[in-house]
């Protein structure tokens, strides 16, 4: 599932600003409905309502504004998102017991929502799929290795050596970029995929087809910022 919705946000260098914003819309929107039913916290049809909104309003801004900071507006949400989780938290009426990984689980996911209008900022700031590729080869190689069925303690290294490696060939052959930094963006792009391997391993198995496609798709949705400011770095 998390190759898929890989392969969905790199087609948008094919079909344009339009759908890539789209295509990230509809992302965000599932991804904050189903975080809640990952976690397994209360006022999930609230909190799902907040999560997409901060995710939506982030990248249709990231889309539309008219200024090189593509993310100027991204901030602004995230921040009003999480003042809207408070809220929730402080005049819902179940689970006070557990107010606090509540909030904090669904501040996580406002955050990743957020961080998905770096996708659309990258597109943006690019126009060329180049940085983009090398970015989408290397979380499919630590996707493929995150699917063997080995502790995270053999996939989680190996997943980052092998991303590593495939950053400065997808370079040789896509791009224009060193190797060295290909390498550095295949290695962290790696290693934030492990991270959310090894939470998904402590979660337990999913409950529901909402919370799978959460867990899925957010180590895609938290890479938009980190390809946007590490294209930034390297680019100018």
């Amino acid at each position: 599932m998390a190759i898929i919705a890989l392969a969905v946000i790199v087609a948008g260098h094919v079909f344009g600003l339009g759908y890539i914003v789209g295509v990230m819309v509809v992302l965000s929107a599932a991804f904050g409905f189903g975080w809640p039913h990952y976690l397994g916290i209360p006022a999930k049809k609230t909190l799902g309502t907040v999560i997409a909104l901060t995710g939506a309003g982030a990248a249709v801004t990231s889309g539309m504004t008219a200024d090189a900071n593509f993310l100027v507006w991204t901030p602004i949400f995230i921040a009003v998102g999480f003042g809207a989780v408070m809220v929730v938290q402080l005049i819902r009426g179940t689970g006070q017991s557990h107010r606090l990984e509540s909030t904090l689980g669904a501040g996580a996911g406002v955050a990743i929502a957020g961080f998905a209008a770096g996708w659309v900022a990258s597109y943006r700031f690019l126009g060329e799929p180049g940085m983009t590729l090398i970015t989408a080869i290397s979380a499919a190689v630590a996707l493929a290795i995150g699917m063997l069925p080995w502790p995270d303690r053999v996939s989680a290294p190996l997943a980052i050596v092998l991303s590593a490696l495939a950053g400065p060939l997808a370079a040789l052959l896509f791009s224009d970029v060193r190797i060295f930094p290909a390498a550095v963006l295949g290695a962290l792009v790696a290693a934030v995929i492990a991270s959310f391997h090894r939470l998904r391993t402590l979660t337990g198995p999913v409950p529901n087809v909402p919370g799978g496609f959460a867990a899925a798709a957010a180590p895609l949705l938290s890479l938009g910022a980190l390809v946007y400011f590490i294209d930034k770095l390297l680019l100018t």
